[in-house]
């Protein structure tokens, strides 16, 4: 296997990042060691890294099969940002003359290239085949891989060619990603791809820093949109419609409301399309009003927040619009506006599809319906939806969560439905299900004999919303489950079986009227937080200016975590700039200098007395974490999520908050520890830190430990000496 410490040192010299964020190391090395991969990562999870780093090590250039062409020009820009020299990356499609390809060839050839995009359409053509079979090849990287399946989101036809265009340039290991995956597109594309020996890699899909909430689309849903634009303004935001006329006229409203606003939808000319995107991406316009045609893979990391005018066709594809919100871990806001007039019209048109089309499509609609419905946690939702256990029954960051509903006792109702989903042998959807418990006995339930089974109307005396909740709870709850793939039959689960025999406690939570619902919850957020704010107001302008002069989006000179760090630390040489999360050799040598020129300039003017504990001449790289847990605890980030983000186990993490507080530095983690001590228990922990003579840990254990958890303990002495001693 490969060495971790030379992917690190990589990592840190080309990208300017000390620590991996969840599977990337072990995806990186696997690929290094000539193994096929299959990556299933949430968009801002850090897909690109897992080929783009690997591409810089390895020898030869890396192909990158990717399905658009401004996505490909986003990532080229990034890449040569981050390097010294331009011809690092290169992409060949049908935007390039006759000799900016041979150009490209060259770079290639001559080894010089290390990853060269390429769009399945560029790969097929007979020269191009030609040509890779010349050059020294390292991998092949297909992203957004879910293209490839009939059952993904986002099928293109062209995607399903790419094995045996592959095959015919030779053989080389495989790399495949995508954010958004059920197990049978999954299975689909590693079969296509020939990768079923593949090590598969699955990230979490839970976003932490993502706040969903649903409102309901009344007649004033633009005054709605422009009053939420206009409450945050500055801020990167895309609203996704789903047809083209109401795309322009939301753009229209948003510009006669002096909001720097633009529509992007497939029916556009290519060039205004283009145009359009770059607006966005250089931070010209605010806000992009668009079809699902716009944004897939959009490299933009400062999106704020993502809204839906209109309910979305599907979770999957749900899930993947509002992933392009808070990419670089601050806040997102993703508000989805529903009706249920919007519901029958998406229902009208997919009765004009073929029949096996309807049926999915409309199992596909329903799953949209019940999450904006329901009063359930939204995150656990879509955790369920995409087979990921959520135990938590109040993440604290979507609206149901800020703003809980009345809890119900139903296990009755639940003994209930799992008995009727056997009686009828597990072979039917909820609504058949619903309507078997309340007594009503359609055309369907008397041809199938199933208004004489013993379960029939057991629930009659129960509102059908209230069953229909029982049903829909009890699968989120794990008891039954629903097969997607075969149009939502439920089926009882050994959890659900267990239930039957031996009936616990069963609780739903009541769902809401949304034509009545009318509030707005406060998002838990994590937004940024610098210690000076007019040195990092100062460093906005003149990455806008630098990156307008060199026509790039303002992201691809510096991240914006990378501008808090400077407007925290105040770097003014070389090698502390090297120390700043996100900048690596490349960047420092091409946009390091005048932003040293700023920061030593402000230091002058203001003498400013810089960090001390924060030097970067002893251990760089600890240093470095220290401090990216100290802008973290500023902007009240969940501290196990801080720890995950670095690598560490929890335990670690808090060895970094003893080291960094008796250092001398102040930390504020009450809202961490707000939420899993209440006011006597802290007052009873401090009462026995106080009252010990010597620092000794063990003599907290000794009093305390049998009541509490040893990392609850190590936190209030954290916050003891934080608050008493610095």
């Amino acid at each position: 296997m490969t060495d971790p410490k030379l992917i690190h040192e990589a990592l840190k010299y080309h990208f300017g990042f000390d620590t991996f964020k969840g599977n990337q190391l072990e995806i990186i090395r696997n690929l290094l060691d000539g193994r096929n991969v299959f990556v299933l990562m949430p968009t801002g999870g850090g897909k690109s890294l897992c080929y783009q780093l690997p591409a810089l090590m390895s020898e030869g250039t890396a192909i990158i099969i990717s399905p658009l062409i401004a996505l490909m020009k986003n990532q080229v820009d990034a890449l040569r940002n981050f390097s010294e020299e331009d011809h690092v990356a290169h992409f060949m499609n049908s935007s390039l003359g006759k000799k900016e390809i041979n150009l490209v060839r060259e770079d290639v050839k001559s080894g010089r290239t290390k990853l060269l995009y390429v769009a399945p359409e560029s790969l097929a053509k007979w020269e191009n085949l030609e040509f890779l079979r010349s050059v020294k090849i390292s991998f092949f990287a297909i992203d957004e891989a879910h293209c490839i399946s009939e059952w993904g989101h986002d099928f293109r036809p062209e995607y399903r060619k790419i094995r045996p265009m592959m095959s015919e340039i030779g053989k080389f290991p495989i790399i495949a990603l995508t954010a958004t995956a059920t197990p049978k597109v999954q299975h689909d594309i590693q079969k296509n791809l020939g990768i079923l020996d593949a090590h598969i890699f699955k990230s979490s899909f839970n976003r932490k820093n993502l706040y969903y909430e649903v409102r309901p689309k009344t007649a004033d849903v633009e005054r709605d949109i422009i009053r939420y634009v206009k409450n945050h303004p500055g801020q990167s935001g895309i609203i996704y419609c789903l047809s083209r006329r109401r795309v322009e006229q939301l753009a229209e409203i948003l510009a006669i409301n002096n909001i720097k606003a633009l529509p992007y939808h497939a029916g556009m000319d290519a060039l205004t399309r283009s145009a359009n995107q770059d607006a966005f991406l250089h931070e010209k316009v605010d806000v992009i009003v668009a079809t699902i045609a716009f944004g897939m893979g959009i490299d933009k990391p400062d999106v704020r927040y993502v809204i839906h005018y209109d309910i979305p066709k599907s979770l999957e594809g749900y899930y993947q619009e509002t992933g392009r919100a808070g990419r670089d871990g601050g806040e997102g806001n993703c508000i989805m506006f529903y009706s249920r007039k919007d519901l029958s019209k998406l229902e009208k048109l997919i009765q004009t599809k073929p029949v096996t089309e309807q049926e999915i499509g409309h199992q596909l609609l329903m799953e949209c319906a019940s999450y904006a419905e329901s009063s359930v946690c939204r995150r656990k939702i879509l955790m369920h939806y995409f087979g990921e256990s959520f135990d938590t029954d109040n993440c604290g960051n979507c609206d149901n969560c800020l703003n809980p509903s009345v809890r119900i006792e139903a296990s009755e109702e639940l003994s209930a439905a799992i008995d009727c989903v056997l009686q009828i042998g597990e072979s039917y959807r909820e609504e058949y299900v619903v309507n078997i418990l309340i007594g009503r006995a359609t055309d369907e339930i008397r041809n199938n004999g199933h208004d004489l089974v013993e379960i029939f109307g057991y629930l009659s005396n129960a509102e059908e919303k209230i069953v229909g909740m029982v049903v829909r709870q009890g699968v989120i709850s794990g008891y039954m489950s629903k097969d997607l793939e075969n149009y939502g039959i439920l089926k009882v689960t050994a959890k659900g079986m267990q239930f039957l025999l031996n009936p616990g406690k069963f609780e739903i939570v009541e769902d809401v009227d949304y034509a009545e619902k009318d509030f707005e919850a406060q998002p838990r957020g994590g937004s940024a937080c610098v210690a000076d704010s007019q040195l990092y107001a100062i460093l906005l302008d003149l990455r806008r200016d630098m990156a307008r002069k060199l026509d790039l989006p303002p992201y691809v000179v510096f991240l914006n975590p990378s501008l808090e760090a400077m407007a925290t630390t105040y770097p003014i040489t070389n090698e502390e700039l090297l120390a700043i999360p996100g900048v690596g050799a490349g960047k420092a040598a091409k946009h390091g200098a005048k932003f040293l020129e700023v920061i030593r300039k402000y230091v002058e003017e203001y003498d400013i007395v810089r960090p001390t504990d924060i030097t970067v001449k002893t251990m760089p790289g600890r240093n470095n974490k220290r401090i990216a847990i100290i802008q973290a605890i500023d902007r009240h980030i969940d501290l196990e999520e801080i720890a995950e983000s670095l690598g560490l186990d929890f335990s670690e993490f808090i060895d970094e908050l003893d080291t960094i507080v008796e250092a001398g530095t102040k930390i504020d983690i009450d809202y961490y520890i707000d939420e899993i001590l209440d006011e006597d228990q802290q007052e009873e922990i401090l009462e026995v830190i106080r009252g010990i003579e010597e620092d000794d840990m063990n003599s907290i254990y000794a009093e305390l430990g049998d009541e509490y958890d040893d990392d609850d303990l190590r936190l209030m002495r954290v916050k003891f000496i934080s608050d008493i001693g610095n």
